[in-house]
């Protein structure tokens, strides 16, 4: 037993030192990243509202623009109302496009929330930005992607953005800092089990 800790403990040793190398060379960012969550798995508007409480919780300043919920209750913007000092929330989308069924609604409505977004991302004011849903608005041609990449690419410095949603676009791939693909291994819906308050919404 004894052996094997001392294997172990001298392992670790060799682990600690590799990664305090590799974190040495690297260096901190001048700018803000731009993150993409993507895929067909859950998670990918939850894990961008974590990284929201996680820079809340160092004082950032953060904003987040949501693309396609529309009215829709959800626990997220429930809480959000208890901290309207600490996060700015712009819920600019008209709901699911399969509610509204009127595609230039909703595309009147993806120009709004992408001309708040610019405002945001270019004022310098904001250290995190998540443009929740944008990813869906794109791959059903409501808004340019192009226009959208060079609006990204021009953010302020100071500002990171995470954008969310199925099926990004490739070009925003390519100049993405950080690209995480969620993928459907399992889901209770496909099991006849509906979305629950509080774990879905």
């Amino acid at each position: 037993m004894n052996d094997n800790n001392q294997t172990h403990r001298e392992k670790m040793k060799q682990v600690k030192a590799d990664h305090l190398a590799r974190v040495k060379q690297n260096k901190k960012s001048d700018r803000g990243l731009l993150m993409i969550h993507t895929g067909d798995g859950k998670g990918k508007s939850t894990a961008a509202f974590g990284t929201a409480l996680r820079a809340i919780g160092w004082g950032h300043d953060v904003a987040i623009v949501q693309y396609v919920k529309g009215t829709w209750k959800t626990g997220e913007k429930e809480f959000f109302k208890l901290i309207p000092d600490l996060l700015r929330l712009e819920v600019m989308g008209q709901g699911f496009t399969w509610e509204t069924q009127d595609r230039q609604r909703d595309i009147a409505a993806a120009t709004k929330a992408w001309e708040v977004s610019c405002d945001i991302m270019n004022s310098g004011d904001y250290d995190l930005l998540v443009l929740d849903e944008l990813n869906i608005v794109l791959r059903d041609g409501y808004l340019d992607v192009d226009m959208v990449r060079q609006g990204l690419l021009a953010r302020h410095p100071r500002t990171t953005v995470i954008v969310t949603g199925r099926n990004a676009p490739n070009s925003l791939i390519k100049v993405a800092d950080l690209v995480t693909s969620m993928e459907k291994v399992k889901h209770p819906f496909d099991a006849g089990i509906k979305a629950a308050r509080g774990i879905d919404f």
